[in-house]
């Protein structure tokens, strides 16, 4: 009888054997299955556009705000907002009586003046009385042609009348101008680019300029003016940009978007779907399969084609990406690749 006990604890234990074995098995059979499963692209070097686009405001090529040099009524205003206006062309009639006043005044100098020189010519005066009444006229002279420019306002270029402050009857006292008049052929934008591209940016390039109240209609402008120094705080520099606008649909004020080609540069091209971001940054980030592992690797983006991304660093040539499943990575970890 005791011997049948014995016997039944051995099986018993060898039975308990058999199960933990089998848990063990199944265990490690699980753990080799928890790799985190992902699919992967291949990717290369290949020549990418170099383009940047950069955002500005459309302005004036030349503005000009028109005043008197001091403060007189006005007496009329013969241009609106909106009106076109040539050059040389009488705008504003400022009030006449401080001109008159200075006329006259001129006209008695002159004969004043005339009386002198035919004296000093006969020894009738003294060199330094000449000198006195010479200069009285230059005075003279110089005030009525002052108070002549700011009577008669007239239009310094061709261009468009875009703003009026004040109406016929008003007292013009400084601070804002009675007109401004702008010319808008051409018109010209202002960009900030990269120090990178300083060698790259040449007067005289085309650049492609689109205007968003148009949509896509895209407007043909040429570098007019490089600056020649960097901002040491942006690390860019001022380009100017001339568009002809002849035909006048462009206006100062619009918001466009101005783009140029630096020609093509071998970088390696990657599917949008490797990049990842880096919670809590701005960082962006690709996993490099190799060897059964994942490394990852943080890039520096380019321009974004389509669904694709230039990247400019962070990944070599012919290597391969994760783009799908991501979610369980993390650097170093050991990887099935999906088929």
């Amino acid at each position: 009888m005791k011997k049948s006990f014995q016997l039944i604890a051995l099986v018993a234990v060898a039975l308990l054997s058999s199960c933990s074995g089998g848990e063990k098995d199944k265990a490690a059979t699980e753990k080799v299955e928890e790799k985190p499963r992902v699919k992967l692209a291949s990717v290369t070097a290949r020549p990418v556009d170099q383009i940047q686009e950069y955002t500005a405001t459309v302005q004036a090529e030349v503005k000009n705000n028109i005043a008197p040099s001091s403060p007189v009524r006005i007496d009329r205003i013969f241009v609106e907002v909106g009106d076109r206006v040539a050059k040389g062309q009488k705008l504003v009639q400022m009030d006449a009586a401080s001109l008159k006043q200075a006329k006259f005044r001129l006209d008695n100098q002159e004969i004043e003046f005339k009386r002198t020189d035919e004296l000093y010519k006969v020894g009738g005066t003294s060199k330094s009385e000449w000198d006195a009444a010479k200069m009285a006229l230059d005075v003279q002279q110089t005030t009525y042609k002052n108070l002549l420019e700011n009577t008669a306002l007239l239009s310094p270029i061709n261009g468009v009348v875009t703003a009026r402050n004040y109406d016929n009857g008003d007292m013009y006292s400084g601070g804002n101008p009675v007109l401004t008049v702008e010319q808008i052929t051409p018109v010209k934008l202002m960009i900030n680019v990269s120090e990178g591209y300083f060698t790259k940016v040449k007067k005289g390039a085309s650049v492609a300029v689109k205007v968003d109240v148009y949509g896509d209609e895209e407007f043909e402008g040429k570098i007019s003016l490089i600056y020649p120094t960097i901002d040491a705080n942006t690390r860019t520099f001022p380009v100017e940009v001339q568009l002809a606008n002849r035909d006048q649909k462009v206006r100062p004020g619009m918001f466009a978007r101005v783009t140029l080609n630096f020609g093509t540069q071998d970088h390696v091209v990657v599917p949008d779907l490797a990049i990842v971001k880096r919670a809590g940054s701005g960082d962006r980030y690709v996993y490099v399969y190799k060897d059964g592992k994942v490394s990852y690797n943080k890039v520096e983006l380019g321009r974004r084609m389509d669904t694709e991304y230039e990247l400019l660093s962070g990944v070599d040539n012919n290597s391969q990406v994760v783009v799908a499943g991501q979610s369980k990575l993390a650097d170093g970890v050991e990887v099935e690749v999906e088929k």
